[in-house]
C-alpha cells in the first residue's frame, strides 16, 4: 500500500498546465452559475477599463504633439481603419466602431493574459464563441438587409460550369455555417496552447539539471506569445472584415 501511494505521488504533476484555465468564483468557493462573478469576469472588466483608459482618457487632451498613450491610440485607430478600407472598401467603414471594439478587446485580453498570475479570457471557447457568433449574425443580417435575396448569390458560383453549381452551392453553404466554429477555435486554441506550453516549461524550471534550458525556453515562448497575442487579434479582425465584404458584395 505504501509503495502504491509513493508511486502515485511520484507520478503526480507539481504543475498542471491546464489549471490556469479553470474558471473560479471571485468570491467564495461555490459553483459557477450564470450570474457568478468569476476570475474571467474580472479580467474582462480589466480589459474594458484598460481600453477606456487608452482610447478615452489617453486621447482626451488631443495634443498636436501626442503623448505616448495618444500615439498608441492613434496607431490602433489608423491600423483598423486602413484594414477595413482595404478589405471591404468605403462601404465597410460604417461598421468601423464595431470592428475596432472587437480588435481592441481581443488584443487587450490577449496581452493582459500574459501578465503572471492573470487569467486569459480569450483562451476560453465560451468567450471566443460568443465573439464569433456575434460576427456571424451581424454579417448575415447586414447581408440580407443590404442585398435582400441577392445575398444568396454568395453561395451560387455563377462562373462555374452549370452542372457543378448545385454541388458548389452546398459546399459554400456548409463552409458559411462553419465560419463561427473556425473563427472561435483559431483564437482560443492558439492562445491556450501557448500558455500551456509556457506552464509546462515552468514546471521543469524547478529541476536543477534542466533549469537553464527551461528558463531559456520560457523566455523564447513568452516572446513568441507576445507576437501571437497581436497576430491572433489581427487574424480575428481581418476575417471579420472578409466576412463583412462578402455580406456587402455577395455575388461571385
Amino acid at each position: 500500500m505504501a509503495t502504491e501511494t509513493a508511486a502515485a505521488e511520484g507520478s503526480s504533476l507539481v504543475f498542471h498546465p491546464m489549471d490556469q484555465f479553470i474558471v473560479k468564483p471571485l468570491f467564495g468557493d461555490g459553483a459557477v452559475g450564470m450570474f457568478t462573478i468569476t476570475n474571467s469576469t474580472l479580467w474582462m472588466l480589466i480589459a474594458i477599463l484598460a481600453i477606456v483608459g487608452l482610447m478615452v482618457i489617453g486621447t482626451s487632451r488631443r495634443a498636436i504633439v501626442p503623448s505616448r498613450s495618444q500615439s498608441i491610440a492613434e496607431l490602433a485607430y489608423g491600423f483598423v481603419y486602413k484594414m477595413i478600407e482595404d478589405v471591404t472598401g468605403k462601404d465597410g467603414l460604417v461598421y468601423f466602431p464595431y470592428i475596432m471594439t472587437l480588435f481592441m478587446f481581443i488584443v487587450f485580453a490577449n496581452f493582459l493574459g500574459l501578465i503572471p498570475m492573470s487569467f486569459t479570457t480569450t483562451s476560453h471557447f465560451a468567450v471566443t464563441v460568443v465573439l464569433a457568433f456575434a460576427v456571424f449574425f451581424t454579417v448575415t443580417i447586414v447581408g440580407f438587409v443590404k442585398n435582400g435575396a441577392g445575398f444568396l448569390g454568395l453561395f451560387w458560383v455563377s462562373s462555374a460550369p452549370a452542372a457543378l453549381r448545385p454541388i458548389l452551392a452546398v459546399i459554400e453553404l456548409i463552409s458559411y455555417f462553419v465560419r463561427p466554429v473556425s473563427h472561435s477555435i483559431r483564437l482560443a486554441g492558439n492562445v491556450m496552447a501557448g500558455h500551456a506550453v509556457i506552464k509546462v516549461f515552468a514546471g521543469f524550471a524547478a529541476i536543477t539539471l534542466v533549469s537553464p534550458i527551461s528558463v531559456v525556453a520560457i523566455t523564447a515562448m513568452y516572446g513568441l506569445e507576445i507576437l501571437v497575442a497581436f497576430i491572433q487579434a489581427y487574424v480575428f479582425t481581418i476575417l471579420t472584415c472578409v466576412y463583412l465584404k462578402d455580406a456587402l458584395h455577395p455575388s461571385h
